[in-house]
């Protein structure tokens, strides 16, 4: 069970903190209109995550008898994943641009995550797969990877609003991108484990 927590942990962590669309929301609500904006945002993906994840692991496990399709889609992961590491390691501090009107901070961010292409990519090519594979542990596996996904998704940008209500050039530090490059590394170890999962599926691996 540890290593799906971990994987649950390092996933959000990074999903959390790198920059992206709903990073970039946080920001702006929080700096325009303070923590609490910032924070509904953060929150979010609780919302939006719920059907898309529901839908992805209905699929995939109707699916997860079909060993060289689920092979495929494990090594698309590793790929995805691969990319993700890369993203890191040139990462910029996220454009923010200032808003007008209402904050609507929450319905801003659902929609937003809901038109995101890299969330539905995730489920389906890493997330999905990695709770259908400690689904076959037991209950307690796929329960610690989403718990530890989504308590360091959302907890790390409630961290980035509440330390950006008190210092605004915060992502403009060198620790921030020691981290995001630190992440960076961490993605690369999740993708050789998700890439020897495919290759598992695909018969060249034998656990």
């Amino acid at each position: 069970m540890l290593e799906f927590l971990l994987a649950g942990a390092a996933l959000g962590l990074t999903s959390g903190i790198s920059p992206g669309p709903i990073l970039a929301l946080v920001i702006t609500q929080t700096l325009r209109y303070g923590r609490r904006e910032g924070i509904l945002v953060s929150f979010a993906p609780l919302i939006s995550d719920l059907p898309i994840v529901a839908v992805t692991l209905l699929l995939l496990s109707r699916l997860s008898g079909a060993a060289p399709l689920m092979g495929t889609i494990s090594i698309a992961g590793a790929i995805f994943l691969v990319m993700l590491g890369f993203e890191s390691f040139r990462s910029v501090p996220p454009a923010v641009a200032a808003p007008g009107g209402a904050p609507r901070s929450l319905a801003k961010a659902v929609a937003l995550n809901l038109l995101n292409p890299h969330v539905y990519l995730f489920w389906m090519t890493v997330g999905a797969p990695i709770v259908l594979r400690g689904s076959a542990k037991g209950f307690a596996a796929p329960v610690a990877f989403l718990a530890a996904f989504y308590f360091c998704l959302v907890g790390s940008k409630v961290a980035i609003a509440l330390l950006l209500s008190r210092a605004r050039n915060l992502l403009t530090g060198k620790g921030y991108f020691y981290v995001l490059r630190a992440l960076g590394g961490v993605m690369f170890l999740l993708a050789a484990w998700l890439l020897s999962e495919g290759l598992r599926h695909l018969g060249f691996v034998w656990s």
